[in-house]
């Protein structure tokens, strides 16, 4: 008597909606809060606040995943019409737009009441940082430049950072700088990321620059935003008065960006995933390392 297969158990929603949110990939955006955090923790007294960075880490997830929510709700009908985005856990199924929904809701209200217990000036600021995460996914319905409406989102990070240990705009001009690095660092990519889906997006009538202006000069643009990306790492370190080690991080990260505009090219664009998640994931975690061990080292920098 033959052995029937068991049906394959379907994953619970909690683990289905982190897969939507793809929460795995906070990790490009958390080290430039923390470097920013730290930073600031270092002009403010030189000491590790431990709640804080728990809380700047509380209020990164949560937005982040409440913008990758609404995202995903947003735009579940063109992914549906997009091969490449067609599997996505609101298309197939997988995950239920109320259960899409609730969580969205829920990851604000973390954002938000993070926000509250960090200092005023975050909570006043949180629903300002909230707009551009929402209008982002629908930027590709009226501009042909939405990556900047995301580079303005991720740019909220570090400042954002730095605000929740200072409790003041006084004096918060490098994470301004560091905001804007990370925000074109992130743009600039989503410029290469975007070029996967060029052809689709112009029978659909979803607007990009690779849509619009064609994949060379998408490529073009990106790689002007990253030299400036790393012009603005070079302002910022020369600022705050890092040393040779942050020196030492920003050569490795240089390095990672040229990778990733070696291997992604207008005739090929097979290897764009692992420029994302290989180049990019080593850029955040590597510049913070080195500055973290900068900042232990030579600016005594306290637990």
């Amino acid at each position: 008597m033959a052995v029937l297969d068991a049906p394959a158990e379907k994953p619970g929603r909690i683990k289905s909606f982190l897969k939507l949110v793809a929460i795995e990939h906070s990790v490009f955006a958390l080290p430039f809060a923390y470097l920013s955090a730290l930073t600031a923790m270092r002009v403010d007294g030189g000491r590790v606040r431990w709640l804080d960075l728990l809380l700047i880490t509380v209020a990164m997830v949560g937005a982040r995943t409440f913008a990758m929510a609404a995202n995903r709700i947003l735009d579940r009908r063109i992914d549906a019409r997009n091969p490449r985005t067609a599997n996505r856990e609101l298309v197939t199924g997988a995950v239920s737009v109320r259960t899409a929904w609730t969580g969205a809701a829920v990851a604000l209200v973390v954002f938000l009441a993070a926000a509250a217990l960090l200092n005023p000036l975050c909570l006043v600021l949180a629903p300002l940082a909230v707009i551009p995460l929402v209008v982002y996914p629908y930027g590709k319905r009226f501009t042909n430049w939405p990556h900047a409406i995301l580079a303005i989102a991720q740019a909220v990070g570090p400042v954002g950072a730095w605000l929740a240990v200072t409790g003041t705009l006084d004096g918060s001009w490098p994470a301004w700088l560091l905001g804007a690095a990370v925000g074109l660092w992130i743009g600039g990519f989503d410029l290469i990321y975007a070029c996967q889906d060029a052809d689709v997006d112009r029978q659909i009538g979803v607007h990009s620059v690779p849509a619009r202006y064609g994949l060379r000069f998408a490529l073009h643009a990106s790689t002007v935003a990253h030299v400036v990306t790393f012009a603005l790492f070079i302002w910022f370190g020369a600022l705050v008065g890092f040393g040779w080690l942050w020196w030492i991080g920003l050569a490795f990260t240089a390095l990672a960006f040229g990778y990733q505009h070696v291997v992604v090219s207008p005739t090929d664009l097979s290897k764009v995933n692992r420029a994302f998640f290989t180049a990019n994931g080593f850029v955040g975690i590597a510049l913070f390392l080195f500055a973290l061990l900068d900042l232990t080292i030579r600016l005594h920098l306290h637990p």
